[in-house]
């Protein structure tokens, strides 16, 4: 009996085993098919085959390497500077408050968060036709600090209410203990609490910078050439006389390179980071 029950959980975690594979399988295949498309020659573009004979000739192109410009870096630079400043308005703003709903609670302090929080429910087109307008009055049309400004607004609820469940699982006593010691409040802050949420804020540092990289509405809407993300530059393939789909896919890859070296290099805290504070509110 004991080994007909060892033999039905072996094959109960064989086959949970087989389905886990084929579901990474099934979603790594999009990813595998977009940089083989970035391979591929304008002749092959449009195969579905694996089969081809790669060539780096669609990122010299992108990049503007030899015959041709391209204004891809520069996009791609722009992207960088407006999702990590939206990042860092975030953070500067945010942790503070996010330390503040967890510590002081006042009447309406909850529907003041939910109110925060709702920023992210609305669709970005219900704000864009106001956005765009009070943009062009103001002059922040097309400019990194108005795209900072903006993009922040999509990452900073993230913020707030991912670093307010760490804060509020630590213990008051901390602050507590320390202000017996010596510490002023601003002090108690950052030398005993802030280090005890790192993990979060790794990964609300990430989670925020993809929402802010990815963002496409905002960028293809308030910036035209100045200001614009490589979300929408990578668009401009598309046009013209012939649809570059493997130069698409070319920008898609080297876009996708950010966020990922950003999660290599904090993926220390992202377990914790993911796991501990963020399924909480």
């Amino acid at each position: 009996m004991a080994t007909s029950g060892n033999s039905t959980r072996t094959a109960g975690g064989l086959l949970a085993d087989a389905a886990l594979l084929l579901y990474f399988a099934f979603s790594l295949a999009p990813v595998v098919f977009i940089v083989a498309l970035s391979l591929k020659s304008n002749a092959d573009q449009t195969s579905t085959y694996l089969r081809f004979a790669p060539t780096f000739a669609n990122y010299r192109t992108v990049l503007g390497i030899g015959a041709g410009d391209s204004p891809y870096l520069r996009f791609f630079v722009a992207s960088l500077i407006c999702a990590v400043g939206a990042v860092l308005v975030s953070l500067v703003i945010g942790i503070p408050a996010a330390y503040a709903a967890a510590r002081y609670r006042f009447r309406g302090s909850e529907s003041l968060l939910f109110t925060l929080l709702s920023f992210r429910f609305a669709p970005e087109l219900v704000v864009i036709i106001p956005l765009g307008v009070l943009y062009q009055q103001l002059g922040l049309y097309d400019s990194y600090v108005g795209m900072i400004w903006v993009l922040q607004l999509v990452t900073m609820p993230l913020v707030v209410w991912i670093l307010r469940s760490f804060f509020t699982d630590l213990p008051p006593e901390l602050e507590q203990a320390a202000l017996l010691d010596g510490y002023s409040r601003r002090q108690a802050f950052v030398r005993i609490v802030l280090p005890l949420v790192r993990p979060g804020v790794a990964a609300v540092c990430l989670l925020a910078f993809i929402f802010a990289w990815n963002n496409f509405i905002f960028p293809f809407t308030l910036t035209s050439s100045h200001a614009q993300t490589v979300t929408v530059s990578s668009l401009a393939f598309l046009g013209g006389n012939q649809v570059r789909f493997n130069l698409v896919a070319a920008g898609a890859v080297m876009a996708v390179l950010p966020p990922l070296v950003l999660a290599l290099f904090i993926q220390r805290y992202l377990v914790r980071g993911l796991s501990f504070g963020a399924v909480k509110s």
